[in-house]
């Protein structure tokens, strides 16, 4: 049976339409724009409870990571975390999660149905777990599914930290990834999107309610995935599955560094990472493209974005800013001008769409407003 997140019964909060990526969790609570107004300007706090959470633990848990993930983790300090993937022989993305290390244990928390490339000889696909416990052989560590222990809540806002001292009593350290021990169970983490202003909450699931009444009574707004991705968006923070198809590397999009190290050896996939990184550029890169809203018809995620007649990418992550309107995550092919009149979509569904140059490092570019009236006429 699908999770169902025991908020979808509060009142005011609406589902995600079936099918979606979101579903399983309140997709708004009746106002996405004035939810993402607070998450910007005040405080807000959005259920993620659908997330898979991974525990490794055991003498051998940073060693064993640092041969299994992208990122560099050997010597990953306690009451921190990180971003990482998990790579297909090709270098592929197979999946993304965020690790928080805390108390002798390092907590992935990852997309719901998150899945590998099976380390068997045929390949095929299993699940993540399931990858990581194939990778386990001999090595001293503990890994364990603990979904059913952790859920996870996102507060954002400039205001967070008075909420999260007057519930929670933690004060966070300010360092991107910078990870605190809740007093009952689970840990906070700091992080770099979306938004200048967020912390990660994994907290003891049979405490869900709980804590969410206790953040929404200390002043968080409730806001749902519509705000969380449209802020996602704009941050261009990617999605696997969604903002990437079965060719998509971590240079595409803007996952080297953050969660791919590139001098590190002994990882699956590392080949491709170190030569694309050495040698050129990737074929393709991610942008926001700022969409018409006129016809009131959007484009889809895997839908063509076109120049002329010419496909040139596919749509990634649609959503509705308070403040961009329409946007979309794409990958695009690298040889798209920046300034290029697209359409994005199929058949009578298309729109116009621009690229925000802002999105694209380049220099003596106009600013992204600049795309949005363009575009706007």
């Amino acid at each position: 049976m699908a999770y169902q997140s025991p908020l979808l019964s509060a009142p005011g909060a609406v589902g995600a339409p079936d099918g979606h990526p979101e579903s399983g969790v309140p997709w708004h609570w009746g106002d996405p724009f004035a939810e993402q107004r607070t998450a910007v300007r005040g405080v807000a706090v959005v259920d993620r409870s659908h997330r898979q959470v991974i525990t490794v633990a055991g003498e051998e848990r940073l060693s064993w990571l640092h041969l299994v993930l992208s990122q560099h983790v050997s010597e990953l300090p306690e009451n921190t975390g990180t971003e990482a993937l998990v790579l297909d022989p090709n270098g592929h993305i197979d999946a993304h999660m965020v690790l928080g290390y805390t108390g002798g244990v390092v907590h992935l928390d990852t997309d719901p149905g998150a899945q590998a490339t099976s380390a068997m000889p045929k390949g095929g696909k299993q699940t993540l777990l399931g990858y990581l416990e194939a990778m386990k052989f001999w090595s001293k560590v503990d890994i364990r599914d603990a979904t059913d222990d952790l859920a996870v809540l996102t507060v954002l806002g400039p205001e967070l930290g008075t909420v999260l001292d007057g519930v929670l009593g933690i004060e966070l350290g300010t360092e991107p990834y910078a990870v605190t021990a809740l007093p009952g169970g689970g840990l906070a983490r700091r992080m770099p999107w979306p938004g200048r202003h967020a912390v990660d909450l994994l907290v003891p699931r049979a405490d869900l309610p709980d804590v969410w009444k206790r953040l929404t009574d200390a002043g968080a707004r409730p806001a749902g995935s519509w705000a969380f991705d449209a802020l996602r968006v704009e941050s261009l923070r990617p999605r696997v599955g969604v903002d990437t198809d079965d060719r998509a590397i971590p240079h595409e999009v803007g996952w080297i560094g953050s969660a791919a190290h590139v001098a590190k050896g002994c990882y699956r996939g590392q080949e491709t990472v170190a030569k694309v990184f050495n040698v050129g550029r990737p074929p393709r890169h991610m942008v926001l493209l700022h969409l018409d809203g006129s016809p009131e018809v959007y484009p889809e995620t895997g839908d063509p974005v076109r120049l002329g007649e010419r496909t040139v990418g596919r749509v990634g992550t649609v959503a509705q800013h308070h403040e961009l309107g329409p946007i979309a995550l794409a990958l695009v092919k690298r040889s798209t001008p920046t300034d290029a009149e697209l359409t994005a979509g199929s058949g009578d569904e298309a729109v116009q769409a621009a690229i925000d140059p802002d999105s694209v490092p380049a220099e003596g570019v106009a600013p992204g407003r600049e795309a949005v009236q363009r575009l706007r006429g």
